[in-house]
């Protein structure tokens, strides 16, 4: 069956000064989304409160992670969620993990690992703990449940340049996998990672920042020597012809203009396309 899009313009869980572009970059994709397969979930406008939790802006993030896994339990095939920051991934990863009985590798696709907790991340930051919420650990109700959560060892990470102290510790205490920028232009050494954490089904998370920035203008934290845009929509398609895929997410589109969001919507809607190649094939 074709996917549902589920769009979370949420911009609460990044820090960058160009945090609140991530609503914008989600609205922008979000009108070139088929209308009828796509659900928008409504972030409130207010930044939201930590109340003590080490999570900048924690009272909206849980707000609307509550409210984009009831948009998610009316979703019952394919979905693929749309923000905004990482932290919209946090129910659809949950949603997916649900569908497959827990048979599931993540794909994270990114130049950060998100893998701080609240008592580690020098920022605040929800976005940088995402990955980690979804082991299951994390603030209250910020973290996926015995049921849904993902174990260390089916992850895998790719295009990762910038690693914290803690998310250094516990990649090497689990031996999570990561893969270098040049190893996903060879879309069968990911497969390879993929097939090593024996689970039947992926998850394919990609923030926009794991791409070069010459090949996306609208990033919050551009980093040099990523990926390019061919070779990262060619790897999506090798992926989800080699797996089910259970469910996806692309975060992290900033855009300073509506006229810029025009100049990078084509590359971002050739990876909609790639995530969706699987669906169509059914």
């Amino acid at each position: 069956m074709p996917a549902t899009f589920v769009v979370v313009p949420l911009w609460q869980g990044s820090v960058s000064a160009r945090a609140m572009s991530l609503a914008d970059g989600a609205e922008a994709i979000r009108g070139d989304l088929p209308s009828a397969a796509t659900v928008t979930v409504e972030v409130p406008v207010e930044a939201g409160e930590s109340l003590g939790t080490g999570v900048s802006r924690y009272s909206t993030i849980r707000r609307v992670h509550e409210a984009t896994t009831q948009a998610l339990a009316q979703v019952p095939d394919q979905a693929i969620t749309i923000g905004g920051d990482c932290g919209s991934a946090l129910a659809a990863v949950a949603h997916a993990s649900d569908r497959v009985g827990g048979d599931l590798a993540v794909l994270w696709l990114d130049a950060h690992p998100d893998l701080n907790t609240p008592e580690s991340s020098p920022s605040g930051g929800f976005g940088g703990m995402t990955l980690r919420a979804i082991t299951g650990d994390g603030a209250d109700g910020l973290a996926l449940g015995e049921s849904a959560r993902v174990a260390p060892g089916r992850l895998v990470l790719g295009g990762i340049r910038a690693i914290d102290a803690e998310e250094r510790r516990f990649i090497d205490e689990h031996d999570v996998s990561v893969l270098a920028v040049e190893d996903l232009s060879d879309p069968s050494v990911v497969i390879g990672e993929l097939e090593a954490t024996g689970a039947s089904n992926v998850y394919v998370h990609i923030d926009l920042d794991v791409l070069d920035p010459s090949a996306l203008a609208g990033l919050s934290y551009p980093m040099p020597f990523g990926i390019g845009a061919a070779e990262l929509v060619a790897l999506v398609r090798e992926v989800v012809a080699r797996f089910p895929v259970a469910g996806a997410s692309i975060a992290g589109f900033t855009p300073s203009s509506p006229e810029a969001a025009v100049d990078d919507l084509p590359t971002i809607l050739r990876l909609v396309g790639a995530l969706t190649s699987g669906s169509r094939r059914s």
